[in-house]
């Protein structure tokens, strides 16, 4: 059953600075959702170093370019450990790197599909979850770039 604590997504937070937020955010206090696209490993050893200090944590899988894999990220948080009070948006890519003139189309979109639509797509779920308008008790969003 959902719970009414603190609760925090953070995309993106399997490693580095992600994973870093979201060790601090249950060492706050927050059941955390370590969320990732790939590298499901990663995101277990957060969720068990969480665990170990007496945090709960879950990894939640989900590609954040895709609005199918953003919904079902928020309603599996909301299933296992309530709405979400907070989300990071940390998640993002680079695409490589490359000369502007040697860029191509589908590079742009990926970077732009994970780092600005996967962040709106993060912003609108949290926003209609956390929001007083729409019923929720308010909570914060910070967007990492």
């Amino acid at each position: 059953m959902p719970s009414t604590h603190k609760v925090a997504i953070v995309t993106g937070g399997g490693r580095g600075i992600g994973a870093a937020i979201a060790r601090q955010l249950a060492k706050d206090g927050h059941a955390v959702v370590v969320n990732y696209a790939g590298d499901a490993a990663s995101a277990r050893a957060v969720v068990a170093d969480i665990e170990s200090r007496g945090g709960r944590a879950i990894a939640l899988q989900a590609d954040v370019s895709k609005e199918e894999d953003v919904l079902r990220l928020f309603r599996e948080t909301d299933a296992q450990l309530g709405a979400p009070t907070v989300l990071v948006n940390n998640g993002g890519i680079t695409g490589g790197f490359s000369r502007v003139d040697e860029a191509d189309a589908r590079m742009l979109e990926q970077v732009f599909g994970v780092n600005v639509v996967g962040a709106f797509l993060c912003c609108r779920e949290a926003v209609r979850r956390m929001s007083i308008r729409h019923g929720g008790r308010g909570g914060a969003i910070v967007n990492v770039s």
